[in-house]
């Protein structure tokens, strides 16, 4: 699939958007955007017919896996899926031995799993494009997502303002902050300063924003962080693989942070509200039962209202994650 300009993507890796140019991203949400158009009026985009995709999960998800499996099938491709016991990843064999039999086998490779360090070495060695799923640091196809979705409510990137409510420690903090940064959006993180993002990666940040007129804040008050947003934005306290020790600290430090609908109030009417999914806004799944009768919470990042509620856009969100994966597929393919 061809781009205007001198836009090159073929045989590259999607691992985080620091790889990437704020042109770059706008062409992939642009891509994005026309297969989400022809997939809604019926228009077969096979472009890829004979071409293989493996899946590694050591992390499962439901929307990454279907938004993989789902886009490789509208453009053509055959996906393996390897789930957390089907591939010897890192244990009795090596990631680089991994990535090079993979290679000769696929087209392009899916990491999702654990470590930065992980999905880059499949990239060094697979000698086809890797693209990260997630990983603890960074969760750039969400973010495609996550932009895709502001574009289509509010026309455009650019001076828009998304505030951060939770743990920016970690993938969602970071790459939302990367991806603001990039796309010259307003961006607060607001959370108690030990979970702020990481301060080497701040510092990458605020010298890409003096390039782009993107602004990054940094508040433990959420009722000042969130006044005049477009987006409130929120993730689960406890990420996959912690330990189930850590909840009573983090719903502690938290529960201040909640998105509830004062705060959705004091944002505005022109707020939206989003979240990566899964979310604990009920008591619908077991963890969120389990932690209510521990802690006699009925809900933790954000409250059933405002999850359920007219400003929320999380289900539009979730849908984009296909058609953006599917466009960087396509793109480096």
């Amino acid at each position: 699939m061809d781009f205007k300009g001198d836009l090159n993507f073929k045989g590259r890796s999607f691992l985080t958007l620091l790889d990437y140019t704020p042109e770059e991203i706008s062409a992939l949400l642009a891509l994005a955007a026309l297969l989400k158009a022809e997939k809604k009026k019926g228009i077969p985009h096979r472009h890829f017919p004979g071409k293989n995709v493996a899946l590694i999960f050591e992390k499962t998800s439901t929307r990454t896996r279907c938004s993989f499996e789902v886009a490789a099938a509208d453009l053509g491709m055959g996906a393996v899926y390897l789930d957390p016991k089907a591939s010897q990843l890192g244990k009795k064999e090596s990631i680089a031995d991994t990535a090079r039999v993979l290679g000769r086998m696929f087209d392009g490779i899916e990491y999702r799993g654990y470590g930065q360090e992980r999905v880059e070495t499949l990239a060094r060695y697979a000698g086809v494009p890797v693209w990260n799923g997630l990983t603890n640091e960074f969760h750039p196809t969400q973010i495609l997502a996550d932009f895709l979705t502001v574009q289509e409510h509010f026309g455009s990137l650019e001076g828009r303002k998304l505030v951060y409510l939770g743990d920016a420690r970690y993938n969602m903090g970071n790459s939302l902050m990367v991806g603001c940064a990039k796309m010259g959006m307003r961006f607060t993180a607001c959370a108690p300063e030990s979970y702020f993002p990481d301060g080497e990666l701040v510092s990458r940040c605020r010298e890409i924003a003096a390039g782009t007129g993107a602004e990054l804040n940094f508040e433990t008050d959420p009722m000042k962080a969130v006044q005049g947003a477009d987006v409130l934005y929120t993730d689960v306290w406890v990420s996959m693989g912690e330990p189930e020790e850590v909840w009573a600290q983090r719903i502690a430090d938290l529960l201040p942070y909640r998105i509830d609908e004062k705060l959705m109030a004091q944002a505005g009417p022109q707020c939206r509200f989003m979240h990566c999914l899964p979310a604990f806004h009920d008591l619908e799944t077991e963890t969120g039962r389990a932690i209510h009768a521990k802690f006699g919470l009925d809900c933790m990042e954000v409250t059933h209202a405002v999850f359920e509620g007219p400003q929320s856009i999380v289900f539009d969100e979730a849908e984009n994650r296909m058609h953006t994966i599917k466009a960087v597929m396509a793109a480096t393919l």
